[in-house]
C-alpha cells in the first residue's frame, strides 16, 4: 500500500450497468482510512462513494494500491441472493488474529475496475473508519444528505398513552434528510422517572454514539428503548449533547398545541 494520492479535481456522478445491477458512484476528496487492531488496511485520498441498487446508503471503494492487498485472499462468492451489484470476485480478509470471510469484493465492469470495497455496516470487518481524522460509524456519510440541529422556542409536549412525559419550550429540532424531524429536549424537561434505563447503544455516522437509552416503565404497549441521548455527539451536532429524544413513531407529539401525525418509518417497530 502506497501513501494516499490526491483525490480528483472534479466530482462527477456516474451511472453504470443495466437496470438490475446499476450503481451510482462519485469520487470523494476526503482522506479515508480503516484499521483492524494496529493494522491500517486502507489509507486513500481517492475513495469512491458507491450506491448499490436497493441500498439507501453508500459504501466506499478504493484503488487497489491504497489497500493492503497482501491481507486479501481470493474466495468463493457468498451464497444467497445477488449481492453488491452482481459482483463475482470476493476476498477474505486475513488478519493475525482472525480471518473474515468475504470481507471485500470488486465491482464488475470497467468504470470501477481496480477498486476494492469492504463490508461495513452489519458486519464487524474493520475496527475503525476515519474520514480525515474524525471517526465515522455505520456507513460513509452521504454528501447528498443534510443533518441540521437548530435551537427553537416551539412548545413541544410528548405523551405516551395519554401521560405527559416531557414538556418544553426550548427544544432542539434535528432535521435529517429522509427522516421525520426529531425533537431533542432538555433533560430537566423530561420525566425520566417514568422510564427505566437500558443498556441500549446505537451509532450514527452523522451524530455519533447514543449510549443512553430508556424504556417506558408503564403498561402501554410501546417499543423498547423509546428514548435516547448522545452524551458526546459529533461536533456538527454538538448542540444535542445530553438532550433526550423520542421515537415519534411510538409516542404522541404536540407542537404549539397541534398534535402531529405519527410518522411511519423503518423505526415503526417493534412493540414489547
Amino acid at each position: 500500500m502506497t501513501a494516499p494520492k490526491p483525490g480528483p479535481q472534479a466530482v462527477p456522478v456516474v451511472r453504470r450497468g443495466g437496470e438490475a445491477d446499476s450503481v451510482l458512484w462519485e469520487p470523494s476528496e476526503r482522506r479515508v482510512r480503516a484499521t483492524a487492531g494496529e493494522i491500517t488496511v486502507v489509507d486513500s485520498g481517492r475513495a469512491v462513494l458507491v450506491w448499490e441498487p436497493g441500498r439507501p446508503v453508500p459504501l466506499y471503494a478504493f484503488p487497489a494500491e491504497d489497500v493492503r492487498t497482501d491481507l486479501l485472499r481470493r474466495t468463493e462468492r457468498p451464497a444467497g441472493p445477488r449481492r453488491h451489484a452482481g459482483s463475482t470476485v470476493f476476498y477474505d480478509l486475513v488478519l493475525p488474529d482472525r480471518t473474515v470471510g468475504a470481507a471485500a469484493w470488486t465491482y464488475p465492469g470497467a468504470d470501477l475496475a481496480g477498486h476494492i470495497a469492504f463490508e461495513w455496516f452489519g458486519r464487524e470487518v474493520l475496527d475503525h473508519w476515519y474520514e480525515e481524522d474524525e471517526e465515522i460509524f455505520v456507513h460513509p456519510r452521504d454528501p447528498h444528505k443534510r443533518v441540521d440541529a437548530l435551537p427553537s422556542s416551539r412548545h413541544v409536549r410528548i405523551e405516551i398513552d395519554g401521560t405527559a412525559v416531557a414538556d418544553t419550550r426550548a427544544p432542539v429540532l434535528l432535521f435529517e434528510t429522509g427522516l421525520p424531524v426529531r425533537f431533542y429536549l432538555p433533560r430537566e424537561d423530561v420525566r425520566l422517572g417514568l422510564f427505566t434505563p437500558t443498556d441500549g447503544r446505537t451509532r450514527c455516522p452523522y451524530k455519533g454514539v447514543a449510549s443512553e437509552y430508556w424504556s417506558w416503565a408503564g403498561d402501554a404497549d410501546v417499543r423498547p428503548d423509546i428514548a435516547w441521548s448522545y452524551p458526546d455527539p459529533l461536533p456538527a451536532v454538538g448542540i444535542i449533547k445530553d438532550r433526550v429524544a423520542f421515537y415519534d413513531e411510538s409516542v404522541d407529539v404536540v407542537v404549539d398545541g397541534v398534535r402531529r401525525e405519527r410518522p411511519v418509518t423503518y423505526f415503526s417497530r417493534p412493540t414489547r
